[in-house]
């Protein structure tokens, strides 16, 4: 196929840039550092890199896109997906925004190294952004090169595609595409950089609107702007709600609400940790927005972060995740108040999220545990005691709540102690249990299987059931290291193949078991395997 039939190919997108064409744009037109003032965006074009090389790409994506696997493998895809050219119809922009950075009001961030190419509009009608990440400086790159490294973009191209597999609201990854150019980070931050692969990620989603795109506005006293900002944002993003009014913001903060609530008990779900939930890494639709040190559970240790940074405060924890999103979001309504203009609405719409939670989280668990109900009078204790023996001993959350689907309910005399047990490959030191810990183990085993028979489900189906909420396969943190190490020497072939496995994490995948394994030895302290910086 030549280069002008896969040009046609790719300019068969149909662009249509509403958020430059509604709402005011920084009057600059240089690229520097700067504070950006009454403007939602500035105008930049991505720097063009030395030499970009397709490492892999969505089809899943692409094809909601409407481009076929021949345009990807294409150079010109490539090209545009590397930053070094632009489609016809794409006009590219980075956002301005604030956020709240650990708890603390950081001030104008803005995209320091993402550039929005322009708004697709899909065949099925909808609105898909399509934003590089890693493609050169921007005037909110701050002290920042506006790149990234192959071994951060490995990783979000990763995990985007694996949380949209497991059924978790999430920006997509289209492409991940090195840049034959070096980039020096200090990975470590002890002082010690050293250079490293580029790479740049094409993001995919609706909206990249963040909490911060509102706070910036709101602390800047552009209230005008900010009214703005919100009548585009739900008739652009939410027009079901019908044309903005008093009681449509209302609406709308409750749905924005819903909508987070719902993202953070599917982290909650699989055992995922975010890392760095600053407000400008709050998306306005409710999707995982900005895989920074991410991680995910290996044993369960709700005080665990995969975030350096966050060691010692722990602020962004596991367990901490959903008191996080409460906090962000009262940052969120703080902001658009001059808005809203209804204090007593607002503060009942943020109360209300506790026991929303509350609800979400025991229907969740009983999810897992394979109940079709949950009845407080008996699971409020079933739940709370797991949970208290997960921490006692080092378990394998993932593998702990899968096995736990081939429970069978006429192996009363089954020790839980003995190497044949369902559970027993969870333990990462099964030698370590005390005979105290195998006896509470066995007893809650066996109040659970009584619990069970009261549902009256037959097994298969119980089992089928808890295996379409506890996946088998998740991007355990060494799987994606393992796969980074091997792309840094130029072998892509770990990459693809854990793609195609993420593809369907429900699934037994009898080939693709070593997979499914618990983290090894050798991985509990090595770099990229537990805690992460925010270097990238």
């Amino acid at each position: 196929m030549n280069r002008v039939a896969l040009k046609n190919e790719l300019d068969s997108l149909h662009f249509d840039n509403s958020f430059i064409r509604k709402l005011p744009g920084d009057l600059q037109a240089d690229n520097f550092i700067r504070q950006v003032q009454h403007a939602c965006y500035s105008k930049i074009r991505p720097t063009p890199v030395a030499n970009p090389q397709l490492v892999a790409y969505s089809r899943e994506v692409a094809g909601e896109l409407g481009l076929p696997e021949s345009s990807c493998n294409s150079e010109l895809f490539t090209m545009v997906f590397g930053g070094n050219s632009l489609l016809k119809g794409m006009e590219p922009y980075s956002m301005c925004y604030g956020g709240h950075q650990f708890g603390n009001w950081a001030g104008q961030l803005g995209d320091g190294r993402a550039i929005n190419l322009g708004e697709v509009i899909t065949k099925s009608g909808g609105r898909q952004i399509l934003q590089l990440k890693g493609a050169g400086p921007t005037p909110y790159s701050r002290s920042a090169d506006g790149l990234a490294v192959l071994r951060s973009s490995v990783r979000e191209f990763l995990c985007s595609e694996a949380m949209f597999h497991l059924g978790i609201p999430t920006t997509r990854a289209l492409s991940l595409i090195t840049t034959g150019e070096s980039v020096l980070r200090d990975m470590f931050y002890d002082g010690h950089p050293k250079n490293e692969p580029g790479a740049v990620v094409c993001r995919v989603a609706p909206s990249f609107l963040r909490f911060g795109n509102f706070e910036i506005l709101a602390t800047r006293q552009e209230l005008s702007l900010l009214k703005q900002l919100v009548d585009y944002t739900i008739t652009t993003d939410f027009p079901h709600l019908g044309p903005p009014s008093k009681a449509v913001y209302l609406n709308w903060f409750q749905e924005v609400c819903n909508t987070t609530l719902n993202m953070i008990l599917h982290w909650m779900r699989v055992g995922f940790v975010h890392g760095v939930m600053n407000t400008d890494n709050m998306s306005i639709l409710g999707i995982t927005i900005d895989y920074g040190p991410y991680g995910w559970l290996e044993g369960y240790e709700p005080n665990w972060t995969p975030n350096t940074t966050d060691a010692q405060g722990k602020r962004y924890s596991y367990s901490n995740q959903p008191h996080m999103a409460q906090w962000n979001l009262l940052q969120l309504a703080n902001s658009i108040y001059p808005i809203l203009q209804d204090k007593e609405a607002i503060e009942e719409i943020l109360q209300s999220y506790s026991t929303q939670f509350q609800t979400g989280w025991n229907k969740m668990m009983a999810d897992k545990l394979g109940l079709a109900t949950f009845t407080g009078i008996t699971d409020d204790t079933l739940i709370g005691d797991l949970i208290d023996l997960l921490q006692e001993v080092e378990t394998d959350m993932t593998i702990f709540f899968r096995n736990l689907s081939s429970l069978s309910l006429d192996s009363s005399g089954m020790d839980v102690k003995t190497a044949d047990h369902p559970l027993y490959e969870a333990y990462y030191s099964p030698e370590q249990r005390s005979d105290a810990y195998c006896i509470r183990m066995n007893n809650w085993l066996l109040a659970y299987k009584n619990r069970l028979k009261g549902e009256q489900i037959l097994p298969e189906l119980r089992q089928q059931k808890m295996n379409r909420v506890n996946p088998k396969y998740v991007l355990r943190n060494y799987l994606a290291q393992l796969a980074i190490d091997r792309a840094e020497t130029g072998d892509n072939s770990l990459v693809q193949e854990l793609l195609e496995v993420l593809r369907n994490p429900y699934d037994e995948q009898l080939n693709n078991k070593r997979y499914a394994e618990k983290r090894p030895e050798w991985a509990r302290n090595k770099p990229g395997c537990s805690m992460l910086s925010c270097s990238s």
